[in-house]
């Protein structure tokens, strides 16, 4: 009987020893619920502009950047809780210190920047018809920090420029991020679309 259960003992024992079979899950990405698309109108006393902007986002004005105040009091976020983004626009008004060909120079670089990771960067002009309104949107494929760039510029006074990054807080990988992207790609155009110096 001792033999028996020694036996019994050290075949569980052997089998208790095999390596697990895993069944990997299938791959899934988490659900978003997208709002509904409804604007409402950017108009602080901070900027000498106005736009349309998300009524699912929040307008955070920069008072520190790094430590210090910012360049201009209109440097502001336009945030989104339910994507964890931001859009960080930076406005910079044209001077003899600051000419528009260094800003314009400068957005390029920065934009630029991300040639180290990104597959193509699809440059496209805009100028809205009888309006002052002029710039570049900035189309950024593959794993980059920020696929969706601009700046805008008045096309007469050469007085004013506005340079928008949109940045997710998350790890960028553009097949889980893209519907995402695309989504809110759709509020950048609405702004650029409304947008209006005073």
């Amino acid at each position: 009987m001792k033999d028996l259960l020694l036996c019994l003992s050290i075949i569980f024992l052997f089998a208790a020893c095999e390596d697990p079979v895993f069944t990997p899950k299938p791959r899934a990405y988490p659900k978003v619920v997208y709002p509904e698309k409804a604007y409402q109108t950017f108009d602080e006393n901070y900027c000498s502009f106005t736009f349309q902007y998300p009524k699912y986002a929040v307008i955070q004005q920069d008072t520190t950047f790094f430590e210090e105040k910012p360049a201009h009091p209109c440097w502001f976020n336009i945030y989104m809780p339910a994507f964890e983004c931001r859009i960080h626009c930076t406005y910079t008004p044209i001077t003899k210190q600051m000419p528009f060909d260094k800003l314009k120079t400068d957005a390029f670089k920065m934009t630029e920047w991300h040639n180290k990771k990104a597959t193509y960067i699809n440059e496209q002009p805009f100028h809205r018809p009888g309006t002052n309104v002029q710039g570049i949107l900035f189309d950024i494929d593959g794993p980059v920090a920020s696929q969706v760039q601009f700046y805008i510029t008045d096309t007469l006074e050469q007085e004013h420029f506005l340079r928008g990054a949109l940045y997710f807080y998350t790890q960028a990988k553009p097949d889980s991020l893209a519907p995402v992207y695309d989504f809110v790609k759709q509020d950048v155009a609405k702004m650029l679309e409304t947008f209006e110096w005073r």
